[in-house]
């Protein structure tokens, strides 16, 4: 989908719709999460080092390219930080927009909203602040963003292979270890944070949203999922995170696979990563869910990409596969998004949905989301 992507990435900022809120689902009741500390345990946490992006950048995977949101970083409504990750044995990019009051000034003891990259992430020009206005949503709102700048096609859980060695995927991926146990505490030190998070991803990362959630009930007051499927231990997720990780092999995509990340389908690790099959474990977090059908909305029309400023062809052919893939992946997500909502009812665990009757698996909808998630469920977790 690299056309598709030239064109979002291109008129990304022109694209953000203003839909009206949905319904609030009844929350959990506001106030501080589990500190870090007690998560981490005795994992060795991570250290935070100071990074000048616009110096140094991360590189789009396989190029000498800067990635794009380095351009963002002025150290002032944008930071930038290396966090060592002791599992890994690297350090791992970070962007922070710090929390800031509405006249622009930095506060402390304000609560984190922890943004995952989708599949393709910083290494591919993919991540939230390339792709969308999050450095003017989150202005004056009082709340930390802590976004991840790696981890791409690693599902960000913690993968049993560790020898991997791909442009994307190189030596020990334990993202679920970096993500809960190595980078909130130094972050959030770092930032004058309190406890209050949140944790929100799409796509590939709208199942690590509702699998880190189980992994630690309370740690996080709220979590949304835009377009994820939570079910991976059925033959039709497997073969969807199938789909994801082969991506990050060097050629031949079969490189990487689901075997390698959670061992067999069905087994118990495999298992234990599934947000359907432990949906018990999400009750006492504030959640947010979307999904659309996969029929072609207002954003993936040929005449909306036009009024955008694309060129007549790129227009036609990027409309084509946001209508045919996008359409065909979001979809299936479709399908596992009402199975999760059928588990959550049965369970009486309420939630806020945003089930959408047109759409497509990008990055207009997911805009949209970031706005819904926040007033609807994020917010009022955090008492805001």
């Amino acid at each position: 989908m690299s056309l598709k992507r030239t064109v979002t990435a291109t008129l990304a900022a022109a694209a953000v719709s203003l839909s009206a809120l949905g319904a609030v689902a009844t929350a959990p009741s506001a106030g501080a999460a589990i500190p870090a500390a007690q998560v981490a345990g005795q994992t060795p946490v991570g250290t935070v080092k100071a990074w000048d992006a616009p110096r140094s950048p991360s590189l789009v995977a396989g190029t000498t390219k800067p990635q794009d949101w380095v351009q963002q970083v002025d150290h002032k409504t944008v930071l930038s930080y290396k966090v060592y990750s002791p599992s890994m044995r690297r350090d791992i990019p970070v962007a922070v927009i710090p929390a800031t009051n509405a006249q622009g000034q930095r506060v402390s003891g304000a609560p984190t909203v922890y943004l995952l990259n989708g599949a393709g992430g910083a290494e591919q020009n993919q991540d939230w602040l390339k792709m969308a206005p999050v450095k003017e949503f989150f202005a004056g709102k009082g709340v930390n963003v802590v976004i991840p700048q790696a981890g791409a096609f690693s599902y960000y859980t913690d993968w049993l292979d560790d020898t991997m060695n791909t442009a994307y995927l190189q030596g020990p991926q334990k993202w679920e270890t970096f993500l809960a146990k190595e980078l909130p505490g130094p972050i959030e030190r770092t930032l004058g944070a309190d406890s209050r998070r949140a944790i929100v991803g799409f796509s590939m990362s709208g199942t690590s949203a509702l699998v880190l959630p189980e992994h630690y009930p309370g740690f996080y007051n709220a979590a949304a999922s835009f377009s994820g499927c939570a079910a991976t231990s059925s033959p039709a997720g497997y073969n969807f995170a199938r789909l994801t990780v082969n991506r990050a092999g060097n050629s031949d995509f079969t490189t990487i696979t689901p075997e390698r990340m959670w061992g067999p389908m069905n087994g118990p690790y495999n298992r234990w990563n599934d947000a359907l099959v432990n949906a018990e474990r999400l009750r006492g977090t504030a959640l947010y869910i979307s999904t659309a059908t996969g029929l072609a909305g207002r954003p993936d029309q040929v005449g909306y990409l036009l009024g955008l400023g694309a060129p007549d062809g790129v227009a036609q052919v990027a409309s084509a596969k946001l209508q045919v893939e996008g359409g065909v992946i979001e979809g299936a997500i479709n399908q596992c998004s009402h199975d999760l909502r059928a588990k959550l009812e049965g369970l009486n665990i309420p939630a806020t949905y945003e089930f959408r009757n047109v759409g497509t698996h990008s990055w207009p909808y997911w805009r949209d989301d970031l706005q819904k998630s926040w007033f609807t469920t994020i917010a009022p977790a955090f008492g805001m």
